[in-house]
């Protein structure tokens, strides 16, 4: 297949990742361990590093600088914007294939980007990843991503929750201009767009999870009260549970349009969102 499959995984990015992760333990997520990214063919260290919420259905990364003496893979620029949400990748089956359909769709990208790091020990298995990112889309780090060894990172002891959260259900964008940050992400999974209700448009994808794309004006309607501190805008995440929102109505949540909101400021600034 040479489209994207399903919404992979969204990344929450700090300078200081570490009182994210802390942030996350007390949301009540169980968070993988802490592993320092490597990039490139051959592979050298990079200075990010990462914990993850993995999930039944995709995860959520929570990124950050662990070492800024060592290339930041751009992290940096984005965290010069804000602290929040960065990243969105689409899974997708075969990167050889996807590369050839993104060149022809007159995308200017040199090859496959490749990445890894360790599960655990930094002397034991590594997960590697095949990353296809969108060039210098302005809304973040938009990619289609291949997982190389998808067993080490959904191990069973990584994907129980106390706050019951099994799938990554969503994604919101906020745009200036919806329509040209809508055709960007199109063009990229290689899918169709649908109309939003709330005014913008809608990025379904075939095995699960969508991205919405909507103008300014419709963030109070869908996420009261969370303000953005410019455009593009990668405002929020939701989170399906499989226990009707009971454990995550104990956290410090609000009601909002499709669920339960955790306020920006304690989530890693996006606002997350549990959906029964």
């Amino acid at each position: 297949m040479n489209t994207a499959t399903l919404l992979d995984h969204v990344g929450i990015c700090a300078t200081d990742p570490r009182p994210v992760w802390a942030a996350y333990e007390a949301l009540g997520f169980t968070l993988s361990p802490f592993a320092q990214q490597s990039g490139g063919s051959p592979p050298a260290l990079l200075g990010t590093g990462n914990r993850c919420a993995m999930l039944r259905r995709g995860y959520v990364e929570l990124l950050g600088i662990v070492d800024p003496t060592l290339f930041d893979n751009g992290l940096s620029r984005f965290l010069d914007r804000y602290q929040g949400q960065h990243i969105v990748a689409f899974a997708m089956a075969d990167a050889e294939a996807n590369l050839a359909r993104l060149r022809a769709a007159g995308l200017d990208i040199p090859g496959i980007a490749w990445l890894e790091r360790p599960v655990e020990a930094p002397d034991g298995p590594r997960a590697r990843f095949a990353r296809l990112p969108f060039p210098d889309a302005p809304e973040g780090r938009l990619q289609l991503i291949q997982h190389l060894t998808p067993e080490l990172l959904w191990q069973e002891r990584w994907l129980t929750h106390a706050n019951h959260a099994v799938a990554l259900e969503e994604s919101l964008l906020i745009a200036a201009s919806p329509a040209e940050s809508a055709a960007r992400l199109s063009r990229l999974c290689g899918l169709p767009l649908l109309p939003d209700p709330a005014g913008g448009f809608a990025l379904p994808l075939p095995q699960g999870g969508r991205v919405r794309i909507l103008p300014p004006e419709a963030l109070e309607a869908v996420l009261p009260g969370v303000v953005a501190p410019g455009l593009p805008f990668l405002a929020g995440v939701t989170l399906r549970t499989d226990d009707g929102n009971a454990a995550a109505s104990a956290l410090p949540v609000r009601p909002v349009p499709g669920g339960l909101m955790v306020e920006p400021q304690l989530a890693g600034g996006t606002a997350l969102v549990f959906a029964a």
